[in-house]
């Protein structure tokens, strides 16, 4: 078979060699493998169902709040925000107004009832800056949602806006809304760009397979050493932040 597999060079083009190499690597060192000790990992259920709530503060609320409170800055005058200020009140500074943002009604802190894919009523240039997190994947029309975004924010105003990557789904919202997309640093590039303009806009990524294996089985950000979340690949993103500014 190792002959055979020797051979198949001088049939197959250079593109597709590279893409084979790993699974003949992989059938070649098969032997020479160790068993992988998965300790707790080995189970086909959770740790914590509850994103790691259970245990403390879930690994990708770390990741959002990393990003907001980088852009602190740019949280001022008046501010729009999903479902409560939280981000406003922790960040803010030099805040005029905050509005809260809902689809349904319910909300009691909400001043603003509309879906983002189609809201008419929220006056166009109103915002210094919308904070929008962990809420686009449940919005269907996405570009729409963008677009909305784009023409309500006041001119130098800022999207400060975080969606998932590699996540599970969240079955409340899921059943309520529908959770129709996961994100990838470049598909919310495109996307914010196409609303905002190539140019205006920023994008940032956290996770690792560590972060990411552990944020799927539930584990805390506290289960997980400071360097271990720190760590960025590219390759594992958890979540995407997205900064757009919208040009005068």
């Amino acid at each position: 078979m190792i002959a055979a597999l020797a051979g198949w060079r001088r049939f197959v083009p250079a593109s597709a060699r590279r893409r084979l190499r790993p699974l003949r690597s992989a059938y070649v060192g098969w032997r020479r493998s160790r068993p992988v000790d998965l300790g707790a990992f080995r189970r086909t259920t959770p740790i914590d169902p509850n994103w790691g709530f259970e245990r403390g503060t879930p690994i990708d609320r770390v990741y959002v709040e990393r990003f907001i409170g980088g852009h602190a800055n740019d949280i001022r005058g008046r501010v729009l925000e999903i479902a409560a200020p939280d981000y406003t009140n922790r960040f803010g500074s030099e805040v005029e107004r905050v509005d809260i943002l809902m689809a349904k009604d319910g909300n009691p802190e909400a001043t603003i009832v509309g879906d983002l894919a189609d809201a008419p009523q929220i006056p166009s240039d109103s915002f210094d800056c919308a904070i929008v997190t962990q809420t686009l994947q449940f919005v269907y029309d996405i570009r729409a949602a963008l677009a909305t975004l784009h023409r309500i924010l006041a001119p130098g105003g800022v999207l400060l806006a975080t969606v998932p990557g590699i996540t599970k789904i969240s079955p409340p919202e899921d059943e309520e809304y529908g959770e129709w997309w996961h994100y990838t640093g470049r598909s919310a590039r495109r996307l914010a760009e196409e609303a905002f303009g190539e140019g205006n806009v920023e994008v940032a990524s956290f996770g690792n397979v560590l972060s990411a294996a552990g944020f799927l089985y539930g584990l805390a950000a506290s289960d997980l050493a400071q360097e271990e979340l720190d760590a960025s690949d590219r390759l594992y993103e958890v979540i995407v932040g997205v900064r757009a500014v919208k040009r005068p």
